[in-house]
């Protein structure tokens, strides 16, 4: 049976009440949203805590689920929207400033001295660190996520446009900040 259609029937019968669905779900999906949520939320412990909010939601709104998306691209969306009320809420506890760290001289190693010791996938994530959250969460949703456009779109909220423009500036800086580490290209 197709993974999707399964976690349909899971979610189907998670609405009529069936704790072991949802633990089948969980099973099933717990590694990718986990994943998804560690990158968006840069911490395991922060992650972790969303991953249970993720499922404890899935349990709560499993009757309201449509099938007009995919079952994982539903429960992308729901720790997508769980991460940026955790990373809103930890912004206006701690008066995080993005424009003020951005100023922070960066005093790392330098292109040549990272090259030599790291991989070339090990830069291509420290490059996208340096990308803006908008433009990392677009990268990680298509490529590490391989969701589509349109179900990008749909968990961020966003037209399909504008997907694709953030889609595009951020291939641009990221090919950017990788040329400045060495590397012509991130991707084949």
């Amino acid at each position: 049976m197709d993974a999707a259609l399964d976690d349909r029937a899971l979610i189907k019968a998670i609405a009529g009440g069936d704790a072991k669905a949802l633990e089948r779900l969980f099973t099933r999906n717990q590694t990718r949203v986990f994943r998804y949520l560690t990158r968006v939320v840069r911490n395991e412990a922060i992650a972790e805590e969303l991953l249970n909010e993720v499922f404890l939601g899935v349990w709560q709104s499993a009757g309201r689920y449509e099938g007009r998306s995919e079952p994982s691209t539903w429960l992308i969306s729901i720790a997508h929207n769980k991460a940026v009320s955790a990373l809103r809420k930890k912004r206006e506890q701690s008066g995080y400033d993005d424009d003020a760290a951005a100023e922070i001289e960066d005093d790392a190693d330098t292109p040549e001295v990272t090259s030599q010791k790291i991989d070339k996938a090990a830069q291509m994530r420290a490059a996208m660190k340096g990308l803006s959250t908008e433009h990392r969460e677009i990268l990680d949703l298509v490529y590490y996520q391989e969701q589509s456009v349109s179900e990008v779109a749909e968990i961020l909220g966003i037209p399909e446009a504008t997907v694709k423009t953030r889609m595009f500036y951020a291939r641009k800086k990221l090919s950017e900040l990788l040329q400045a580490r060495g590397i012509d290209r991130g991707w084949p």
